[in-house]
């Protein structure tokens, strides 16, 4: 059994795990990690399979996803954590939940709602399933390239920290791309109609952000009942990144 990378930080029997969105990595959230242990907990960067550090496998779900959190909680010997889960960590977040509850302390779901969503990431993946690396020996070629396809920097400036050196001449991606882009248009979670979860849930979205509107909260409610739920403002997507110091103070708080 193959058991997920993650980077530990703090030294707290208090444990949180932390779960990236798609095409992410658990570094991503180094800092507020740093700020998160502080608070006496230990926080779990976690890349999920086909992510990151961690492995490649060609099954790709939210139900397997699910077990390989299950499977790295058992490995290191811990019984009771939260969760944190932006996007479609979110997704793996509110799952999980619903099949392990006992597990669980506290969750925080950050942007994401389970409903259908339209499939949106088509350019996105096209630019990085796309790039040549026998041609492509630099940074910025591929930026240069992916431009072609995105044009908003910052989403490259995200994308363009899944590049790495393969050896001393070669670049390439630490995402499985290939299998990435058949779950491209599988992004959407929906929770079974009884499922109820009581214990405490955050769900934080960006005022700004196309994922979560007002209309529906209602739709978090239901399942999560005993839920708070704050508008980021000021924040799209990447709540965290747009407003961290709001974000980190709303989740150090609810955690505590």
């Amino acid at each position: 059994m193959k058991i997920l990378h993650s980077n530990l930080i703090g030294n707290s029997d208090r444990h949180l795990f932390i779960i990236h969105g798609f095409l992410g990595m658990g570094d991503n959230w180094k800092s507020h990690a740093k700020k998160i242990s502080d608070n006496n907990y230990t926080t779990h960067l976690i890349d999920l399979r086909n992510h990151g550090k961690s492995f490649w496998n060609d099954e790709f779900t939210f139900d397997i996803m699910v077990e390989d959190i299950l499977n790295y909680a058992n490995f290191h010997k811990i019984e009771k954590f939260s969760l944190l889960g932006h996007s479609m960590g979110g997704n793996v977040s509110m799952l999980f939940a619903q099949k392990y509850s006992d597990l669980l302390e506290k969750i925080i779901i950050v942007d994401i709602i389970p409903k259908k969503y339209k499939p949106h990431h088509n350019n996105i993946m096209d630019s990085l399933k796309s790039i040549d690396f026998n041609s492509k020996k630099s940074r910025k070629e591929v930026d240069n390239h992916m431009s072609n396809y995105i044009e908003d920097e910052r989403i490259r400036q995200f994308l363009l920290k899944n590049l790495y050196w393969v050896d001393q001449y070669n670049l390439g991606l630490k995402i499985n791309i290939d299998v990435l882009y058949e779950f491209k248009d599988k992004l959407s979670l929906e929770l079974q109609d009884n499922f109820n979860f009581q214990k405490p849930t955050m769900f934080m979205y960006g005022d700004l952000s196309t994922y979560v509107k007002d209309s529906d909260l209602p739709i978090i409610k239901s399942y999560f009942t005993n839920s708070e739920i704050i508008k980021v403002p000021n924040s799209g997507h990447w709540v965290h990144a747009d407003n961290p110091s709001f974000f980190l103070g709303k989740v150090i708080n609810f955690l505590n």
